[in-house]
């Protein structure tokens, strides 16, 4: 009704201003009146309903137009200086969702808006809902972290590494030290990239500090440019450095496969036989193909079908837009995917069928889906401390103590695309910390970024530092915190740092309204 209304008067201003023909078709006939402005509406609002959702954002929640507005400014630049066809953000603040948005096309060749119902691929973050399904199993007591693979998924051959036979557990899939590979298959040009990223870190680590003391980090991005030209994803050192166009992990043609694969334990015969490339948990090497591992545990632990047991868990999450990424579904609401090709131009992205890597990448979703999932993340890591609630709260989909766990940094790991951080359990998570009085202060998150062939996301948790005091006077309820997701259907673009600005924006916010 709003945007009839609206069709109305710009279609009577039209008549008025002369821009339509006049009523009568001869001199002195009357301009378009409210009766033939009515008519003439439904063209109007049809014609104009595009730029209405495009250009017209809608209105800010009360107390956070600005958080709104600044980072809507941020993501229109990072669409445009990436070239990205369409972008979805969402965020929740304190467990209740604030702002989303769609900026751009779902679908660029028939001109289709995103919105905020837009379903995207989620890619990675695939992985941390895999990782809600182990840790539920585990709670249940179905899953024992620290027992060989093999005790459930016989079908995978037990490891040799060096002449030595090895262990490969649940707990070091879910943080990637089990030696099984990623998508390249020569250990040695792994090897060479993960010293060249070494070295990166220590060439970028004073520019990274002028960065967030608020300065321009170009010294940063020459250093990623001339000196190592790192084309991997990575979300810190060099933003949407080249978007759209395949990076070396891309590149690989594992990547692209089209084979429809009726089970995740056919799955495994792309890599089981391949051998380890390091002894299992001594060292990081990020894979995909060992939450495709992870995907059998659960089918055998939980009795039914990986894919059935996720779809139920999404609904008991009310997580109704989460879905497979089924390229024969009919999915509404689902948008294309793009990549550049080497002359620069925009076109549509491969066809792949990722049946092959559900666990770690196979998933499509929305923005509010995903806001729902950090939110019953956050509750249940949050609800624990709540002690004086009298029972009125109920309990979290998970323990308190089981996200703790989730979100604990273990050894040996790395994140390539927030510096700060470690690898938790499926989860980057970077730790409170302070060196100096009136220096910067890190903040405790957790988040996942996803890169997938046509498609690029984040997920941000940024929980609130509970006071004991409010706590105890039940002033307040769990979660408290923002969540910020961001999803856009083009691949290689970096969004974790876009994302933590965005979470900075509104938790400012949240505090100046506290003060006013």
């Amino acid at each position: 009704m709003n945007g009839l209304v609206r069709a109305l008067h710009r279609a009577a201003a039209l008549g008025r201003a002369g821009r339509l023909p006049a009523g009568g078709g001869g001199a002195g006939a009357r301009p378009w009146g409210w009766g033939l402005a009515l008519g003439l509406a439904l063209g109007v609002q049809a014609g104009c309903e595009a730029d209405v959702r495009s250009e017209a954002p809608p209105p800010a929640p009360h107390g956070f137009g600005g958080a709104i507005e600044r980072s809507r400014d941020l993501l229109r630049r990072v669409k445009d200086e990436a070239g990205i066809p369409g972008i979805l953000v969402g965020v929740s603040v304190d467990g209740k969702e604030i702002w989303s948005e769609g900026l751009g096309y779902a679908d660029v060749e028939n001109r289709v808006i995103c919105k905020p119902e837009t379903i995207m691929r989620i890619a990675s973050i695939s992985k941390c809902l895999t990782m809600m399904a182990v840790a539920k199993l585990w709670e249940e007591g179905k899953l024992d972290l620290d027992a060989p693979v093999q005790k459930y998924v016989p079908e995978f051959p037990e490891k040799i590494y060096e002449g030595e036979k090895v262990v490969i557990t649940t707990r070091l899939l879910v943080s990637h030290l089990s030696g099984i590979r990623h998508y390249e298959k020569d250990i040695t040009k792994v090897k060479e990239e993960k010293e060249k990223a070494n070295r990166t870190l220590k060439l970028t680590k004073p520019n990274q500090e002028k960065e967030l003391k608020g300065k321009e980090d170009k010294g940063t991005e020459k250093v990623d440019s001339v000196k190592t030209k790192k084309e991997h994803e990575d979300e810190e050192k060099s933003r949407n450095s080249k978007p759209g166009r395949r990076g070396k992990e891309f590149e690989q043609e594992e990547y692209y496969l089209k084979e429809k694969f009726e089970s995740v334990i056919e799955s495994l015969k792309i890599f089981k036989n391949d051998p380890l490339f390091f002894k299992p948990g001594s060292h990081f090497l990020y894979s995909t193909y060992g939450f495709t591992l992870l995907s059998a545990v659960v089918e055998r632990v939980s009795g039914q079908k990986f894919t059935d047991y996720m779809l139920k868990m999404f609904q008991d999450l009310d997580m109704l837009s989460t879905v497979l990424d089924d390229n024969e579904a009919i999915i509404y609401n689902r948008a294309r995917c793009y990549v550049y090709n080497k002359k620069g131009r925009l076109v549509n992205a491969p066809y792949v069928d990722n049946s092959y890597k559900w666990a770690g990448g196979g998933f499509l979703s929305s923005v509010g889906d995903l806001l729902k999932f950090g939110n019953a993340l956050l509750y249940s890591y949050q609800v624990g401390r709540f002690k004086n609630s009298n029972g009125k709260l109920l309990p979290g989909y998970l323990k308190p103590d089981t996200v703790a766990m989730m979100w604990t940094p273990v050894p040996n790991t790395e994140v390539s695309w927030d510096r700060d951080g470690k690898y938790a359990m499926a989860w980057a998570v970077v730790e409170k910390k302070q060196q100096c009085g009136f220096c910067r202060q890190q903040r405790h998150y957790a988040s996942h970024t996803g890169g997938a062939v046509g498609a690029s996301s984040v997920l941000l948790i940024l929980p609130e530092e509970l006071d004991s005091e409010v706590i105890d006077n039940g002033l307040v309820a769990p979660p408290r915190g923002v969540i910020v997701t961001v999803i856009c259907n083009m691949q290689s673009v970096s969004l974790n740092s876009t994302a933590l600005k965005i979470a900075r924006e509104f938790d400012k916010e949240k505090w100046m309204r506290y003060i006013d």
